[in-house]
Parts: structure tokens; sequence; C-alpha cells
């Protein structure tokens, strides 16, 4: 009864549909429910007069799982581990006209001066390199290995390439630092032989560089330590606490610094808790922190001067 009449009707129309599938099969179906709206399906099914008549005729008998589909949220929202491969394809531009490869910045290559108006003059690199077999091999271990040791590995894939070109490559050890790795790509720039034997190899090192540089990297590192937090603390504190915890954090468009979290930021958050915490008690307390943090969001979002793609479409 708490359901808008239009998402009543669906469900009703569901229910009817899986009665004819059930009824085609000659099923007597025992249901299950993961999730609220699951829940309500599966009552439903459960209360339809025809539906219960065909139980009672039914020779064969079969389990129904129902699963809410907004419990897979979490992971589409959520931020892990460490994983290089992850990074990359979340941070870099997506390739015009693909949906799993990115754009790699190749300026760095060129004798050209690296400004962003460039970027779009030089065909951009990409992920997908299936005729070089060091750049397949790297990028498996992008996929597989903790990201501290697929940047080294993506280090001594780049000196073992210079040594075969002879180029003058001083191996250091310790900590990769982005800057070490441009260094090493610098030395492929000036010889044309070497930049067409390792191509797809300095692709993929150049997508690192650019990953490890960007501003979105740090940020993805401040939403993982968050959603761990979160998760350590959501059993012992209540959900308004953890609201009130991201109230300050909120921030309008002119007191924000780079590091902060923007308003789409914010509703991935969001969307993890709510997803994590799952089904919620309601009460004075909980709606308190709830309508503080719907005023803080409003007010971010009316004053963002030019509200992203998503913002315009959500709003």
């Amino acid at each position: 009864g708490a359901l808008p009449a239009e998402l009543r009707a669906a469900v009703r129309a569901m229910v009817g549909d899986l009665d004819a599938l059930f009824t085609a099969l000659g099923l007597r179906e025992d249901s299950f429910a993961v999730g609220a709206l699951s829940r309500v399906i599966a009552a439903e099914l459960a209360g339809y007069a025809p539906a219960r008549n065909r139980r009672r005729m039914a020779t064969n008998k079969a389990s129904v799982v129902f699963v809410d589909r907004t419990l897979d949220l979490a992971g589409a929202v959520g931020h892990y581990g460490d994983n290089l491969a992850e990074k990359i394809l979340s941070v870099l531009p997506k390739l015009p006209g693909h949906k799993t490869d990115v754009m790699v910045n190749m300026v760095e290559l060129t004798a050209l001066q690296t400004t962003d108006e460039i970027f779009n003059i030089i065909a951009p690199g990409c992920l997908a390199q299936p005729n070089d077999p060091a750049a397949k091999a790297l990028w498996e271990s992008f996929m597989n290995l903790k990201q501290k040791e697929a940047v080294m590995e993506a280090r001594r894939h780049l000196v073992e390439a210079a040594s075969r070109e002879n180029l003058p490559i001083k191996m250091s050890m310790g900590r990769v630092t982005p800057e070490q790795l441009s260094s090493y790509i610098q030395l492929f720039r000036n010889n044309l032989k070497a930049l067409e034997n390792h191509c797809g190899l300095l692709q993929l090192v150049l997508a690192t560089v650019q990953t490890l540089k960007h501003p979105q990297t740090s940020k993805w590192d401040n939403f993982l330590a968050f959603e761990r937090l979160l998760l350590q603390t959501i059993g012992k504190s209540e959900m308004p606490s953890v609201l009130n915890q991201l109230l300050p954090m909120i921030k309008s468009y002119n007191k924000r610094m780079k590091d902060d979290y923007t308003c789409e930021d914010f509703l991935v958050l969001l969307v993890y808790m709510y997803s994590v915490v799952g089904e919620l008690k309601s009460g004075k307390e909980l709606d308190a922190a709830e309508e503080e943090v719907k005023k803080a969001l409003v007010k971010a979002i009316c004053e963002e001067p030019e509200p992203s793609p998503l913002l315009r479409k959500i709003t």
C-alpha cells in the first residue's frame, strides 16, 4: 500500500506474467525473497488467486528466488582494493566510440609543448594492445597485482625495452614515482625505431603516469578509506551519526578545494552507504539527520555554476 500507483500496477503485471509462465511450465513454486521489493512481489504472487489454484493442480516443484537488483548498487559505486587497472579505467577519459577503453595522452612522446589544447591534435593511445606481447603481459599485471607491484612491473618492462634498444637508461631502486617513469619514457622520444618497437608498452606506461598524477586518484583513496571506515563503524553506530559525520564535508562550489568531494561524489557515497546499511528503522533522529544532509546537498547543487550532465539529469 505504500508504493506509488504506477509501481503497484507494474508489480501486479509482473505477478500476472510470472503466473502465466509457471502455468505453462506446470510449476508449484516455493518463493524466497532477498530485499524489500522482492518481498512485495513474492507476497503478491503468494496471495494471487489464479496462482493459488495453479499450485493446487501443478505437478512440478520449483524454488523461485527474487533478488532486489538495488543490492548490486554497492558493487557499482564502491571503490575496491588497490588495483591499478580499475583506477586507469575510472579516471582517464573514455576513448570515443568505446565503452571499455580510455584515451591516453601521447603528447609526451612528441616534441610539442604539453598544453591542454594539443591533447586533441595528437591521436590518443589506448589500453588494447593485442599485437604487443610485453604490453599484454603488463596489462595482466595491472589487473592481477597490487598497485605498488604493478607500477614496479611497469618500470621493469620499460627498463628491459630501453636496454634492448641501447638507450642510456639508469636503473634506480626503491619506490617508483610517476616522474621517474616519465623520465624513462623521454628516452624513447627521439628514437623512432624504439618508439615503433615498443609503442604498445609506452601507451600503457603513459596511462599509468597520467593516472597516478590525476587529481581523481587521491580522491579514490579517500573514498576507499571512508568506505572501509563505514563498514567498520556501521554495526556499532547508527546511521544518523554517520550522516552527521558526512555533513561538514558537503561544501558549496566556492568553498571547495580540489581534494573536496563534489556533489556527484556525495551522491555516490550516499548510494553506497544506504546500499550497505540495508533497510533502516525510521525515527526522529534519522529524519533530522537526513533532512540536514538534504538541505546541504540541495544548497551545494543549486550553487554549482556549471552542473555536470549527471546533475542536470537528476535535477
